[in-house]
């Protein structure tokens, strides 16, 4: 079967990505299916494989991708025979079994520790076949594939930092860094969705003009600045209710400012690095929250996705290209151009 395979490690990534043949999947675990891909979905994940990531041995070469839509052809003999022939997409992000020590506290209030098809886990999505653990999937009925393949992970992420970690509320006040990004257009999407103001901050002024024609009600030149006293303004001087930013330490200190007291951050990730510096007496007077969030559990994925299957949510695609010129999609993804995801059909 054919896949998009990451050679080696290098930077820039896209030039060691090759569509070629490997060993086809047939083999199944007990409580493991078998899709046939429709559609994967890149992620800047994708490019963090590529580089190499930061204490994670990978070995090359390597099959990357965590988003996918695809047709579940086989189950393993402890799967129910009714998945058979459905509609899927998967949540990369598999809940590994706690440590259990006699000496330890209670679990209650630790977050699981995850692990990510197609990061620590190979072989990820960018294939024609693709197994994981039924558990994982969710059912999106006649979706279409490359909207179904483009709306997993990015909103997974999104709702459950806002949604479940945030306790954002119809009628708040949010705001997101850096739109244009997959999670960074979920969030957008999940605000409109509750009917929450939402202010979005881009590099670029093409970005914002188009996050206009999605919802965003207003907007911010990222130029460098201090722009939080602009957001203030925007807000009668109040302040907004929640900051979605994944690009850390470049703006932290004005996504601070931004907050409204007893306000929350919530960060997915720090793209600029994560040294920021921040204001604790700031943190402390206005009584304000700083959350940390990666992917979610299996009933957010469903949570969320039901949202998908009636139509409330909707991915922004950037563009679809063949399996064949999936080397095009991973050069685009590291231009930064692109608003929304990039999507790769294998039919």
């Amino acid at each position: 079967m054919k896949a998009l395979v990451i050679k080696k490690q290098g930077d820039p990534v896209a030039p060691n990505v090759h569509y070629e043949d490997i060993e086809d999947l047939w083999d199944l675990e007990p409580h493991e299916v078998r899709l046939r891909t429709l559609c994967s979905a890149l992620n800047h994940l994708d490019l963090w494989i590529g580089k190499g990531l930061p204490g994670h041995d990978l070995e090359y070469p390597r099959i990357g991708g965590c988003d996918i839509c695809g047709e579940v052809e086989a189950v393993g003999e402890d799967v129910d025979e009714s998945w058979i022939g459905r509609r899927v997409i998967v949540n990369a992000a598999i809940e590994q079994a706690p440590r259990e020590l006699p000496d330890d506290p209670p679990h209650s209030t630790l977050a699981p520790e995850l692990q990510l098809i197609g990061e620590q886990l190979s072989p990820g999505a960018h294939a024609e076949r693709f197994v994981c653990p039924v558990e994982q999937l969710a059912d999106v009925g006649d979706a279409d594939p490359a909207d179904a393949a483009a709306f997993g992970l990015t909103h997974l992420t999104a709702y459950s930092m806002m949604v479940s970690k945030a306790g954002l509320l119809p009628g708040q006040t949010v705001l997101i860094t850096g739109i244009g990004g997959g999670v960074a257009l979920a969030a957008l999407g999940i605000a409109r969705h509750l009917g929450c103001r939402a202010i979005v901050t881009s590099r670029h002024q093409w970005k914002l003009e188009r996050a206009r024609e999605f919802g965003a009600d207003d907007v911010v030149l990222d130029e460098g600045q201090d722009w939080s006293r602009a957001v203030r303004t925007m807000t009668g001087k109040r302040g907004v209710d929640l900051v979605v930013d994944s690009i850390g330490k470049a703006t932290h200190m004005s996504c601070l400012k931004s907050l409204a007291r007893g306000g929350a951050i919530v960060t997915p990730g720090c793209t600029s690095g994560p040294d920021a510096t921040t204001d604790l007496a700031r943190i402390f007077w206005n009584q304000l929250r700083l959350l940390g969030s990666t992917m979610g559990s299996n009933d957010e994925f469903r949570e969320v996705t039901s949202l998908f299957r009636s139509g409330a949510l909707r991915p922004v695609v950037d563009a679809v290209v063949h399996a064949r010129d999936g080397r095009k999609a991973f050069e685009k993804l590291e231009s930064g151009e692109q608003f929304g995801k990039l999507v790769v059909r294998w039919d």
